[in-house]
């Protein structure tokens, strides 16, 4: 598999630390507010590496983020009049009903910033004892950049142009500042009661100190993979990189993938231009999560997406087109029909799907391949040279690229939380050999309304046929 590395600049083979499992960390949002379509691009591209990598045969341990102190989110409940945490709860659960309603993956862990200031505290006190960074008379604590030689490497800065002394201190500073940072900062009345007690005074931690200190909890102190939007490369993740490999004197992350930015009709996002939307806003016009999730992806994750209402419809087109095929697949299956030998163009169009998928996330290439397996498997269809075990396995192999896009089931097909939890207990009592309970718990899947169907990727849950 190759992806390209926005440290090197170049397209590079990828393969785990361990060889194993892929750690990776995804920066996630910051919860003041619904999370807009732009904040989902980079959500979904991330959901696509995730599956990506899992399709090749590696297992992966993925952070992400949840940003719920910093400027913003004090700001809102100060307003409100509302404690900190009572504020940023709602968008919190919004975020993740979203997440389902994109059918994005469950990370392994989601912390919040709030539950991790002992960490960060701890990270500060080390880069304090390396010299690299200083307290002030106030009590806030800042990153020396002078003191971190390969300052700048990620976003290939000079850092000989850096005005020496310069301090940022604010969460919401522009993407060219380039000067220290804040790794603390001492609480003043704009914070309300929202500070921690730290050695160098009372105060709350800098944005970036939080995922420095959250991603190496989790991953280790030097880990496979970070990724996020390009406009979080340069200060951000500059001062990831820098904090982190100062403090620990270790390579902190191998390869950093990034996605390009999302324009609404060709304009970038605003509310005062009146193409600012949320995921809420989209289904409020009737469109599904499904529909939202095929738009995002179907552009290359570094290339610019124009996300238009047109876009809207041609995914539901091209939607409606996948799902008249399966239709026609399962209906010449059969109900009963046990599944054959693939045709040979559903093996053909796998192996350039998967070949276009393992080649930087090259999704424009994967769904060509998806639609003109689609457009071969009509013809065999239309010729009455298919027969019904050939249409099962073709079936099965097509639904097998879903593993991957995440959209081509209806919501009718998708099992619910009760039927997953049941199919994932089946797989734990067959690797314990325990038949008689797998049996059982099959039978109650069935009960349910869906047939598990066990295929050398792993077992599969399908709607029964009344």
């Amino acid at each position: 598999m190759k992806v390209y590395n926005s440290l090197t600049r170049t397209l590079e083979p990828f393969e785990p630390l361990d060889g194993r499992t892929v750690r990776m960390y995804t920066c996630g949002p910051t919860v003041y507010n619904f999370a807009h379509i732009g904040n989902f691009r980079a959500y979904v591209f991330e959901d696509l590496l995730r599956r990506a990598l899992k399709y090749h045969g590696w297992g992966v341990v993925q952070v992400m983020n949840l940003t719920d102190v910093d400027d913003k989110t004090i700001r809102g409940a100060r307003a409100q009049g509302v404690p900190l945490r009572d504020y940023t709860a709602p968008y919190t659960r919004a975020f993740f009903e979203d997440l389902k309603t994109l059918r994005i993956e469950p990370a392994e862990h989601y912390p919040a910033a709030t539950e991790h200031i002992p960490e960060m505290i701890a990270l500060i006190e080390r880069l304090l004892a390396a010299g690299c960074a200083y307290r002030t008379a106030e009590g806030s604590v800042y990153f020396n950049v002078g003191k971190f030689a390969a300052y700048g490497k990620l976003a290939h800065l000079d850092p000989s142009g850096m005005r020496a002394g310069a301090r940022v201190a604010s969460d919401e500073y522009g993407k060219d500042s380039a000067a220290d940072f804040a790794l603390w900062k001492a609480w003043d009345e704009q914070d309300g009661e929202v500070a921690w007690d730290a050695p160098w005074g009372r105060g709350r931690p800098g944005w970036h100190i939080e995922c420095s200190a959250m991603s190496m909890k989790y991953l280790g102190e030097s880990f496979d993979m970070h990724t996020g939007g390009i406009d979080n490369l340069f200060p951000h993740h500059e001062n990831e990189i820098a904090q982190s490999e100062a403090a620990t004197g270790k390579p902190f992350v191998r390869y950093w993938l990034h996605c390009g930015y999302l324009v609404v009709d060709g304009a970038k996002m605003s509310k005062s231009l009146g193409n600012f939307y949320t995921l809420r806003d989209l289904l409020a016009r009737g469109y599904s999560g499904r529909e939202v999730r095929y738009a995002l992806l179907s552009a290359h994750y570094r290339q610019p997406l124009n996300f238009t209402f047109a876009a809207l419809e041609a995914a539901r087109a091209a939607l409606g087109r996948l799902d008249d095929f399966r239709e026609r697949l399962a209906e010449r299956a059969g109900a009963a029909a046990p599944a054959g030998r693939a045709p040979a163009w559903l093996e053909e169009g796998r192996r350039r799907f998967q070949a276009a998928v393992e080649d930087d996330l090259n999704l424009p290439e994967a769904l060509s391949a998806v639609f003109e397996t689609v457009t071969a498997g009509n013809r065999a269809l239309d010729g009455g040279g298919l027969s019904a075990a050939e249409a099962a396995a073709a079936a099965d192999g097509f639904e097998d690229l879903d593993r991957v896009l995440g959209c081509l089931r209806k919501p009718e097909e998708l099992p619910d939380e009760r039927a997953a939890e049941l199919l994932a207990r089946r797989e734990a009592a067959r690797r314990e050999k325990n038949w008689a309970a797998a049996d059982a718990l099959r039978a109650e899947l069935a009960g349910l309304g869906w047939e598990v169907r066990d295929t050398p990727r792993g077992p599969k849950l399908k709607r029964r046929t009344r």
